[in-house]
């Protein structure tokens, strides 16, 4: 397999069927107003780390990758104190990790080099998309710190087998 290809697709699994279940997953067992409860005004709800992620993977990646209108609005999604539902702010995640697949599914690799702009920053596409898949991936645990903080309870997505961690989640999320 093209190397290029293999991070493209790596990359789709990761945002789509990894972080966004253990997302999902975690969020089972908290009601709408813990999804906005936050420990002090200078920390992010999980409902604020939602909206931040979508807003960030469009910008990045409809907007700077693929080329659409970046209409991004990032203080809105940490000044949000909803509480918007659940389902909504789910809707919104939802909506960007489709146009960021249909995206990096659509990419062809030998674009990965290519210079763009994106936040007033310079940098190229691989670049970009390495940011996005970090960026989730640590808002993910922050998400799930915070789920695992309000429920008091383990989220059960490994269990111990002889000394290796099975992944329970992918069993609970159907991956």
């Amino acid at each position: 397999m093209d190397l290029g290809q293999a991070f493209l697709d790596e990359s789709r699994r990761y945002l789509s069927r990894e972080y966004a279940v253990k997302i999902r997953l975690c969020l089972e067992g908290l009601s709408d107003d813990g999804l906005w409860w936050r420990p002090n005004e200078q920390s992010n709800s999980i409902g604020n780390l939602l909206l931040h992620l979508a807003g960030n993977i469009r910008q990045w990646i409809v907007s700077g990758v693929g080329g659409a209108a970046d209409t991004r609005k990032r203080q809105a999604e940490f000044d949000e104190r909803g509480p918007l539902p659940r389902a909504e702010v789910l809707r919104r995640l939802d909506a960007a990790l489709s146009d960021v697949d249909a995206v990096l599914r659509d990419l062809d690799p030998a674009t990965l080099t290519q210079d763009r702009q994106i936040q007033g920053r310079d940098t190229n596409v691989f670049r970009a998309i390495y940011h996005v898949v970090e960026h989730f991936g640590m808002h993910t645990g922050q998400i799930l710190y915070i789920a695992k903080l309000r429920s008091g309870a383990d989220l059960g997505f490994y269990k111990d087998a002889g000394g290796l961690a099975t992944e329970e989640w992918r069993k609970r999320g159907k991956t």
